[in-house]
C-alpha cells in the first residue's frame, strides 16, 4: 500500500506568477526559443503549468533563472539525443540524486517519449536489469558513472560510440550535469511538488523508496 508525500516546507517561497518580473518572461522565452523540429520537445498539452512551483522559484532570481533555462532549453529542445535517450538520463539522475520533484515531472515526459511504465520501473533498478539492449544500458551506466565519477568510463564511452555521434556524446554529459544541478537545487531549496505531480511522486507510486531521514 503506497503512503502519501511527506509535507516539506519550502525554504524559498516560489513566485506567483502575477508577480513575475519582466526579466523572469525574458528568462522563459530563452528557456523555450532553442526548440527545433520539435522530435525532442515534450508534446505542449503534456508541459507543465508556467506557474509552477519549479518556475516560481526561478522566479525568485531572473538572472540567474535566464542563465540557466538558456542551457535547459537547450538540452529539452535542441538536443542531438531522441527524447528517449534524454528521458532515460534524467530519470535515473532523479533516482540516483533521490529527487522525487525531477523524477515526477520527467515520468510524464518520458512517457510522451515512448518508454513503457515497465521501463521505468527498470530505470530504478538501473543498468544491469538483462532486458536493456545495449545502447540503453550504456546510457543508464554512464549516468551512474558521471553522477559517481564525473567521468564516462572506458568500457561505457567504447559501448556507446557504436551508437552515438560526437555532437550526441556531448549532450549526454550536459544532460547529465544540468539534471545534477537542477535535483540539488530541488532538494536544497525542497521544492514542493505541484498538485498535478503529486501522482506521479516515487513515494505516492512506490516507484522507489522513500531516502532515510538522514538523506532527506
Amino acid at each position: 500500500m503506497s503512503t502519501p508525500p511527506k509535507k516539506r516546507t519550502a525554504r524559498l517561497t516560489p513566485r506567483p506568477v502575477a508577480e513575475w518580473s519582466p526579466e523572469m518572461y525574458d528568462a522563459l522565452a530563452a528557456f523555450r526559443s532553442p526548440s527545433t523540429d520539435g522530435v525532442s520537445s515534450p508534446s505542449p498539452k503534456r508541459r507543465t503549468s508556467p506557474g509552477n512551483n519549479a518556475l516560481g522559484t526561478f522566479a525568485c532570481y531572473p538572472e540567474l533563472a535566464k542563465a540557466y533555462l538558456t542551457f535547459n532549453g537547450h538540452v529539452l529542445y535542441g538536443s542531438s539525443l531522441p527524447a528517449r535517450m534524454r528521458e532515460l538520463l534524467v530519470l535515473r539522475v532523479a533516482v540516483l540524486r533521490r529527487c522525487e520533484y525531477e523524477w515526477a515531472q520527467h515520468v510524464v515526459l518520458a512517457d510522451t517519449a515512448g518508454i513503457s511504465p515497465q521501463e521505468i520501473d527498470w530505470i530504478v533498478e538501473g543498468p544491469d536489469r538483462p532486458e536493456w539492449d545495449e545502447l540503453d544500458r550504456s546510457l543508464l551506466r554512464a549516468a551512474d558513472e558521471l553522477v559517481a565519477e564525473a567521468e564516462v568510463g572506458d568500457a561505457t564511452w567504447a559501448a556507446l560510440a557504436r551508437h552515438l555521434d560526437e555532437h550526441q556524446f556531448m549532450d549526454l554529459v550536459f544532460t547529465v550535469g544540468a539534471y545534477e544541478a537542477l535535483a540539488m537545487a530541488f532538494r536544497s531549496f525542497r521544492v514542493e511538488p505541484d498538485s498535478d505531480l503529486v501522482p506521479n511522486l516515487p513515494v505516492t507510486t512506490g516507484a522507489w523508496d522513500p531516502p532515510s531521514e538522514g538523506n532527506a
